[in-house]
């Protein structure tokens, strides 16, 4: 079973532009570049021409990765009940034994690059660990270093 991304209609809207600029212009621009590179001859010896279709390889990989994300994608957060952590939301945690306070938005990797918080996979260690927790909520999620790490659901709130 696929899983679903959950994507701000921001985000959606982002990455669609940027599929159908992959998909169109930049296909027919590296498509250019390569022919162009093809006319000079001895292709063996010819950077243009292998740079051209290291490009092209790396914009079909990301026109197949944007349309698997456009397509297993819905726009908006999944129903949660008030207080209760889910895909989309920020969330605020006390580091129990730092005593911090660490806060940061559930959400998919699309969502991190134009984000003013910190984003946190809901596959992520930290994330798995207090998705679908409520808020006076305590869990633990397992660090790089094997150790525990303690945390309390302190808020939960909608990404404005």
């Amino acid at each position: 079973m696929t899983e679903i991304t959950w994507l701000t209609q921001d985000a959606h809207d982002r990455l669609t532009a940027e599929y159908e600029n992959r998909q169109g212009p930049m296909r027919v621009e590296i498509t250019k570049k390569i022919e162009a590179a093809r006319e000079e001859g001895d292709l063996k010896e010819n950077g243009g021409y292998h740079a051209a279709r290291e490009e092209q390889g790396k914009n079909e990989a990301r026109v197949r990765q944007l349309r698997q994300l456009l397509e297993n994608s819905q726009i908006g957060v999944p129903e949660a009940a008030e207080g209760e952590v889910s895909h989309g939301k920020v969330i605020s945690v006390r580091l129990i034994d730092f005593d911090e306070v660490e806060r940061f938005l559930l959400g998919s990797r699309e969502e991190a690059a134009h984000a003013s918080i910190d984003v946190y996979s809901p596959t992520s260690p930290l994330g798995a660990a207090v998705l679908g927790k409520r808020v006076g909520d305590t869990t633990s999620y397992q660090l790089a270093n094997g150790k525990e790490m303690a945390v309390e659901i302190l808020n939960v709130e909608d990404y404005v």
